[in-house]
């Protein structure tokens, strides 16, 4: 297992150096100026070209090497910026830093993605074991009705749904904003449900599976109740097709939906991350796709880990 941790970790630079090339190159074709106001209303040509300049957005070889310095803390270990990991400032909010931006942000990404996966656990676990133990019945039928809405549907859809329902004829709940529990429930809920479609669709075929396996008639002859063979036994085999899926869904989870964000008001990444490519901001759009790209690495090595803790007659 250490040797897997190891060999990951030193594979993970190239990996996040590959995603920044070529997010780089996508955000620097981008047409539109990041140092335009979005009013029309723009400093004088001469202070434009000086802060081109002094950003090196003049020279896409010279900002790529110098972003990816500060970034990397590269150029503090060689006295070349005066803190490590500088992700620069941001170009269309003025006075903050990319690292500001995430600081505040990514905590509010974090909490909204793990009560989105939370949600999405609960309900496709339910609801595949209730369709593996029950293939081609009525409660299968739904339950797959269900995923298979959840998995058409684009959760800003979802969420825009749940929005006038919940939130405007109802007033349960708050049209959007950020602070307490009510807040969290609906972007959660929307976010959660094509996760939770594609969890339950996957809980589903394993447990059809693995209940007819040998293993599962040997528990039976034993005199195991139904109940213990089914979620003692079969599940925690057929969890691993869900576990290798929660990787990259945590990791998209928490690093924010973008239009989910949007369309609730929550203060995270993902909605700085639409302004930005709004407004061409191509500082905060690098700061933002590598924090996702490290965190969507670290969660596969974690489920890679997870899964010899689950079976250990798998080889890492």
């Amino acid at each position: 297992m250490t040797g897997l941790v190891v060999r990951r970790l030193v594979q993970m630079p190239f990996i996040i150096l590959v995603v920044y090339t070529v997010t780089f190159a996508l955000a620097w074709l981008v047409p539109g100026n990041p140092l335009e106001s979005p009013d029309g209303r723009r400093p004088d040509q001469a202070v434009v070209d000086a802060m081109l300049a002094q950003y090196k957005l003049d020279d896409p070889v010279a900002f790529y090497f110098d972003y990816l310095g500060k970034a990397t803390g590269v150029s503090y270990l060689l006295g070349d910026a005066s803190r490590p990991f500088d992700l620069g400032p941001s170009l269309s909010q003025s006075d903050w830093t990319v690292n500001e931006i995430l600081a505040a942000g990514l905590p509010v990404s974090v909490s909204l993605g793990l009560a989105a996966i939370l949600i999405a656990l609960v309900l496709g676990l339910l609801a595949g074991v209730i369709g593996g133990l029950r293939p081609n019945t009525s409660l299968d039928a739904g339950t797959q009705a269900l995923a298979v809405i959840g998995i058409s549907l684009p959760s800003f859809v979802i969420g825009v749904i749940l929005l006038i329902l919940f939130a405007v004829k109802l007033g349960w709940f708050p049209i959007g904003g950020w602070g307490d529990l009510q807040h969290v429930v609906l972007p959660a809920f929307a976010l959660s449900l094509p996760f939770a479609a594609y969890i339950a669709r996957l809980t589903r075929f394993g447990m059809i599976d693995e209940m007819r396996k040998d293993y599962i008639r040997t528990a039976r002859a034993k005199g195991l109740p139904e109940r213990r063979v089914a979620m003692g036994h079969a599940l925690r085999n057929a969890f691993l097709p869900v576990l290798s899926y929660l990787g990259p869904a945590t990791a998209i989870a928490m690093t924010g939906s973008f239009v989910i964000e949007k369309v609730f008001a929550v203060p995270g990444i993902g909605r700085n991350f639409v302004d930005a490519v709004m407004a061409k901001d191509i500082t905060l759009i690098m700061g933002v796709v590598l924090v996702y790209s490290i965190l969507l690495v670290l969660f596969n090595l974690v489920v890679d880990v997870l899964y010899s803790w689950i079976d250990p007659r798998i080889s890492l």
